[in-house]
């Protein structure tokens, strides 16, 4: 079996360009070096260990994107879901798995992302019959840890909090809100507006946002081939269902400078 773990790079980097033929979206705030250096990040871990990890990827440093990965997927990150997968599928950074591998790709795939399902169909046709058992045993504490019935209510507390920490007693006034952010040059001022676009900040609006950029990415041809969603594959999940664990512990994850993503200094009110 070749390493596929190119895959989700590919993905995570050419998934906004499939919103060529729909209506526009927001920009990904990731993309933005002001939104970036604003202290965005501190709001949504779920992006923010997605980018850690991407970048000790990056950098070779396979053991620490597996930790960063795992931190994400516990606030509900599909996209780093399946990175876990695909590292623990090829052994990169971890003990191969493949068995448990399969049960983070089903995790990745849980809201038919179809990215996801067809990495998920090519795992279970690997997959020998005594694997396949164990994937469905084992998936069902992946599942009870990581699946959206425990991860969603944690990346929505998340997100009012950061709001309500940032907002105080503006909120609601955010269209006339300057927000000074630190750069290299110094202090940089962006509108309130864009920084606390509801669709950053509220859970059910900020789902919708992931499921418009996940749900059919455009992903182009490399020289190792194309990812394919298999024929008739069904969006369910083959994992049994499993209740929540809510008040599952999240992952350990490598340490981070302080100053790494700062944080939003905003002016004080007027008088």
């Amino acid at each position: 079996m070749r390493k596929t773990w190119w895959c989700l790079p590919v993905l995570l980097s050419t998934a906004f360009a499939s919103l060529a033929d729909k209506p526009p979206l927001p920009p990904d705030p990731t993309e933005d070096p002001v939104m970036v250096t604003s202290g965005f990040l501190n709001s949504h871990p779920d992006l923010r260990y997605r980018l850690l990890g991407m970048e000790a990827m990056r950098e070779d440093r396979h053991e620490d994107a597996f930790k960063f990965f795992r931190r994400a997927a516990h606030f509900a990150d599909k996209p780093s879901q399946g990175m876990v997968a695909e590292m623990l599928w090829n052994g990169d950074g971890v003990a191969q798995d493949r068995a448990l591998a399969y049960a983070w790709m089903d995790l990745a795939a849980e809201r038919g992302y179809a990215g996801f399902l067809g990495l998920r169909e090519r795992y279970w046709s690997a997959l020998d019959e005594a694997e396949r058992a164990r994937a469905l045993e084992v998936g069902q504490e992946v599942y009870a840890h990581y699946g959206d019935a425990a991860a969603k209510p944690r990346i929505a507390i998340q997100l009012r909090r950061g709001l309500r920490q940032m907002t105080g007693s503006r909120t609601g006034m955010v269209g006339s809100l300057k927000i000074y952010v630190p750069g290299p040059g110094g202090f940089q001022q962006i509108d309130g507006s864009k920084f606390y676009d509801p669709r950053y900040w509220e859970p059910e609006k900020y789902q919708q946002w992931h499921d418009a950029i996940w749900l059919k990415p455009r992903i182009g041809r490399v020289t190792v081939g194309e990812v394919e969603q298999a024929e008739g594959s069904a969006v369910e999940s083959r994992v049994p269902a499993t209740a929540p664990d809510m008040d599952a512990a999240a992952p350990e994850a490598p340490d981070v400078p302080a100053d790494a993503i700062p944080g939003t200094t905003l002016p004080p009110p007027e008088e």
